[in-house]
C-alpha cells in the first residue's frame, strides 16, 4: 500500500497551525510567492489534493460535474455558510472548473508586474498607514504578495480594488424578491480611479494635481435606468490616511442639487430593493482603518468564482439565470477548487451605529482578491453575503484588451440577505442603457468627466 505524505490531513494540520498562531505563509510544500514570481505557476506549492477537486473528494466530484442538493455534501466544507444554504435549499447550480494554477491569468498585467517588481519595499507607518520603506505613499501593485497578517492581507484590498490605474464598469443589476420575482432593475455606471500606486502610468506612480496628494482614489456611481431615477449619482473621494472617512456627495435629480451626505452612514441601499451598501465594495468599501480587531479565522481550499466566468455570458456579457422560484435567482457561474484561503474577521470600530456587528472576508492567497464576504449582525447571526466572480476577458468568440494583454476584471456579484432572502445581481456588462461601456486605463481625463462634484451634477442633468 502507498501512503502518501501530504494528504488532506497533512494539509490540515498546517492550516489549522497557522491559524493557532495567527501569522501565515501561503503555500504548503514551498512559499508560494517565489515559484510565482519565478515562473507564475503555483503548482509547486501544493499538494495534488488542493488543487484537484477530484482528488480532494476521493472521486466524488470531478471538473465538469454540477454540484446541486444531491452532491452538495461532499463540497459542503468548501461553500460558506450562505453559499451551502443556496445549493442545498434554494436550487442553486455551481459548475465546477479546473484550479487555476497560471498566477498571470489572476491579474491585470500591469499590476502584477508592479507586484513583482515592488516585492519587498511596503511597510506600515506608525498610524496603521501603508507606506514604502522610504515613508512615501504606495508605489504599485499588491504591497504584501506573501502576507503574513490579517492586516496586510486586507492592505492588499483595500489600496488598489479593481487593480487597474481607471476603470469604468458598465453594470446592469436586478433585485429579486423572496418571491423570486424581479422586482427592480437598474443600470448604472461605477467609475473608480487610484490617484497613488498607478501601475500604467506614464507620470509614475502618483497623478499630479493637488486635488489628489492626500487621495487613494476618486469614485464615483450613477444610474441611467429607469428614468424615476436616471440621473442620481453620488461621488465618493477617499483619503489616502485609513483613518479617515471619505467625503460623500450625492445628486438627486428630484431636488436638482448636490448635496453632502453624512459618510459615516454607508450601511443603506442605494437605491430601493438593493441589499447593496457602499460599505460591501470589494469587501473593502470603508476605509482599513475604520474597521479593527482584524484576525485570521480560518484558513484552507474553498470554492472561488475566480476563471472561466467571461464564457457563460451572451453577447453583451451577461450569463444566464437559475434557482429560486422562478429560476432567475442565480447567475449561472464556474467555480474551481481554491488551494489556500484565507479568511478574515474585523469589526467596524468607526461605526458606532453600524448594523454589522463582523465581517468574514474569505481571500484567495494566489493573488490576495476577494473570493466570499459575509456579514453578521449585531447579534452575531450571518446577515449577508456578497459574493464575486472574476475571469480574464477571454473565449473563443472574443477578446477584451487591456492595452496589449488580455483584460482581466470582475464579471459578476451576487448580495443575498439571507435574512429577508432578497437578492441583489449585477454583472459587469459590454454597454448598458446610455451609451456607456466598460472599459479600463482609460486615463486620468476620467476625472474631469465622471470624478468631480460639477461632474455628477452634468450627468445627472
Amino acid at each position: 500500500m502507498h501512503i502518501k505524505k501530504y494528504d488532506t490531513n497533512y494539509s490540515r494540520r498546517h492550516f489549522l497551525e497557522s491559524v493557532s498562531k495567527g501569522v501565515f505563509a501561503a503555500g504548503v510544500l514551498s512559499p508560494l510567492w517565489p515559484l510565482i514570481a519565478k515562473a507564475g505557476d503555483i503548482a509547486g506549492a501544493y499538494p495534488e489534493e488542493l488543487t484537484n477537486i477530484e482528488a480532494y473528494t476521493k472521486g466524488k466530484i470531478k471538473v465538469g460535474d454540477i454540484i446541486t442538493a444531491d452532491n452538495v455534501e461532499h463540497v459542503k466544507d468548501l461553500l460558506d455558510p450562505i453559499q451551502y444554504t443556496q445549493v442545498s435549499e434554494m436550487g442553486r447550480r455551481i459548475r465546477i472548473v479546473k484550479t487555476t494554477t497560471d498566477v498571470t491569468k489572476m491579474f491585470p498585467h500591469e499590476y502584477l508586474e508592479a507586484t513583482l517588481r515592488n516585492e519587498g519595499q511596503a511597510t506600515f507607518d506608525p498610524d496603521g498607514n501603508v507606506v514604502t520603506k522610504e515613508g512615501k505613499r504606495w508605489i504599485g501593485g499588491n504591497p504584501f504578495p506573501n502576507p503574513k497578517t490579517a492586516a496586510e492581507v486586507t492592505a492588499n484590498l483595500t489600496l488598489s480594488w479593481g487593480r487597474h490605474d481607471q476603470s469604468l464598469y458598465g453594470i446592469r443589476d436586478w433585485e429579486i424578491g423572496p418571491d423570486g420575482s424581479e422586482q427592480y432593475q437598474y443600470d448604472f455606471v461605477w467609475a473608480e480611479m487610484n490617484t497613488a500606486g498607478l501601475v500604467n502610468s506614464p507620470e509614475g506612480s502618483y497623478l499630479s494635481g493637488e486635488a489628489h496628494q492626500d487621495k487613494i482614489r476618486h469614485q464615483a456611481v450613477w444610474f441611467n435606468h429607469p428614468n424615476d431615477v436616471k440621473g442620481t449619482s453620488f461621488l465618493n473621494t477617499w483619503y489616502y490616511d485609513q483613518r479617515k472617512l471619505p467625503d460623500l456627495y450625492g445628486y438627486l435629480p428630484a431636488f436638482k442639487r448636490v448635496r453632502r451626505f453624512p459618510t459615516n452612514q454607508r450601511f443603506e441601499p442605494l437605491l430601493p430593493g438593493m441589499t447593496f451598501f457602499l460599505s460591501d465594495a470589494w469587501s473593502t468599501g470603508d476605509p482599513m482603518l475604520t474597521w479593527g480587531n482584524y484576525k485570521i479565522v480560518k484558513r484552507g481550499p474553498h470554492l472561488g468564482a475566480v476563471s472561466g466566468n467571461f464564457e457563460t455570458g451572451n453577447e453583451n456579457w451577461e450569463p444566464g439565470t437559475h434557482g429560486g422560484p422562478k429560476d432567475q435567482t442565480f447567475f449561472d457561474i464556474n467555480m474551481e477548487l481554491c488551494p489556500d484561503v484565507v479568511v478574515i474577521e474585523a469589526e467596524p470600530i468607526g461605526y458606532p451605529r453600524a448594523p454589522v456587528g463582523k465581517k468574514h472576508i474569505y481571500v484567495d492567497a494566489r493573488n490576495s482578491m476577494y473570493i466570499g464576504y459575509n456579514t453578521f449582525d449585531r447579534r452575531g447571526n450571518i446577515w449577508k453575503s456578497f459574493e464575486p466572480s472574476y475571469s480574464p476577458y477571454e473565449k473563443s468568440s472574443e477578446r477584451v484588451m487591456d492595452g496589449s494583454h488580455v483584460a482581466w476584471s470582475w464579471r459578476t456579484v451576487m448580495s443575498h440577505d439571507i435574512q429577508t432572502n432578497r437578492m441583489t445581481r449585477f454583472v459587469q456588462a459590454k454597454s448598458i442603457r446610455g451609451g456607456y461601456k466598460s472599459a479600463y486605463n482609460t486615463g486620468p481625463e476620467m476625472y474631469e468627466k465622471y470624478l468631480t462634484i460639477q461632474a455628477i451634477r452634468r450627468l445627472g442633468r
